[in-house]
């Protein structure tokens, strides 16, 4: 990918200083958008600021909770403030829960849903008036290959994944005709510190467990986070003017199987 194809846009990303949303935060800042970062660690912001500095980007940062509507109209809001409007908007903010219906407890089950799935409800709630109001905008939520299969041992996560494959096309048909696509990325497993916490609760080496998910990848390894920056960039931009309600999936054909 090339170009700059967000210059004078406005984007939003949740969850934004880690990860997939900080690779896609560093992609939309390279092709000339001016970003709000809304992650709930401030530490993570503070550090994810300095390292942009080093690269000679900034970036505005909105420590929040997703899954708090009060908080959300706070974030929105000061990211509209600090942007000047919202073109693009990132759901990204997500957790990891494993565990059958038997061992997940309704706590967990709780606090998933509230991030994975409300979050990017209440994301929308704020964030679609606005775009309305401007004419158009692209909305991209980050959703799973775990939202289109079953997997073992992960009821919570991939309901919650599922839900948001069906929220992002429930969203694309309600907008498609006033100016708003909406779209969702499914990514298979990506290196990224979610990866490391899976390696962890298994009480697994790091390395083992990459080894062990890259043989069920038939591209023969994980995913790195800029690959689905590239195709997050690709679903927000005017590349992209006649897609909409799609779950694209960036799985190393995990889900062809």
């Amino acid at each position: 990918m090339s170009g700059r194809r967000f210059e004078g846009k406005k984007a939003v990303v949740t969850g934004g200083a880690s990860g997939i949303g900080k690779a896609t935060v560093e992609r939309f800042l390279e092709e000339g958008a001016e970003v709000a970062v809304i992650d709930i660690s401030e530490d993570s912001c503070r550090s994810f600021s300095k390292e942009l500095e080093g690269k000679g980007f900034e970036a505005l940062m909105i420590p929040g909770d997703v899954s708090r509507h009060e908080d959300v109209r706070r974030v929105v809001g000061l990211a509209v403030e600090g942007l000047g409007g919202i073109d693009v908007l990132f759901n990204n903010a997500g957790i990891l829960v494993e565990g059958t219906v038997e061992q997940v407890s309704e706590e967990d089950w709780d606090r998933i849903m509230s991030i994975n799935v409300k979050g990017v409800f209440l994301m929308c709630k704020e964030v679609v008036p606005l775009m309305l109001r401007r004419g158009k905008g692209a909305i991209v939520n980050n959703a799973s290959c775990s939202g289109l299969v079953g997997d073992r041992n992960a009821i919570a996560y991939n309901t919650s994944k599922g839900a948001v494959v069906l929220m992002t096309k429930c969203l694309a048909l309600d907008y498609a005709q006033k100016g708003i696509r909406v779209n969702c990325v499914c990514p298979g497993e990506i290196d990224t510190p979610m990866f490391r916490q899976e390696a962890r609760s298994r009480n697994m080496p790091v390395e083992e467990y990459r080894k062990e998910l890259s043989e069920v990848h038939p591209i023969g390894r994980l995913g790195v986070p800029r690959e689905v920056a590239d195709t997050v960039l690709f679903l927000a931009s005017d590349d992209a003017s006649f897609v909409t309600g799609a779950a694209v999936s960036v799985d190393g054909g995990y889900t062809c199987q």
